[in-house]
């Protein structure tokens, strides 16, 4: 990745072409294929900053060693549009969960709250305050599967 006055030189020669195009001919370009735009962007904003002899805010430079941690657990949620309410992998890898585990969802309607409880053979008993969860026939007929 292009960093300083080379990449200010090299964003200038590919001027004419769409942004994708000039980060990734800068270098900006993840393990993955994927573009890394706000990457691209910060440089490009260090290096005209350094150009111009200007002392950016060390919140805004790589320099400053904290970087971006990316997204924070908020310990909230909300109902997508398609009806799905999903939990997060921040919140799975809190709780030390593995992909393939399986879970009881129960639902409490005094209370208004969701459970998930590990499945085993203790778990399929439930209080009387709780909501069944759907039989494999009712799931289907909900979701217009015949």
């Amino acid at each position: 990745m292009l960093v300083g006055e080379e990449l200010l030189n090299k964003a200038r020669s590919l001027s004419n072409r769409p942004e994708d195009d000039i980060a990734r001919g800068c270098g900006y370009v993840g393990p993955s294929g994927r573009l890394l735009k706000k990457s691209f962007y910060r440089a490009l904003v260090e290096a005209k900053a350094e150009a111009q002899g200007w002392q950016l805010p060390r919140s805004t430079t790589n320099s400053g060693g904290g970087g971006s941690r990316g997204r924070q657990a908020e310990f909230r949620t909300r109902v997508h549009g398609n009806g799905n309410l999903l939990i997060g992998h921040a919140y799975t890898r809190r709780l030390g969960l593995e992909p393939g585990q399986e879970f009881r969802i129960e639902l409490n309607r005094d209370s208004g709250s969701i459970s998930l409880s590990p499945l085993d053979e203790s778990a399929m008993e439930s209080t009387p305050d709780q909501v069944q969860p759907f039989s494999e026939s009712q799931a289907s007929d909900m979701a217009g599967v015949e």
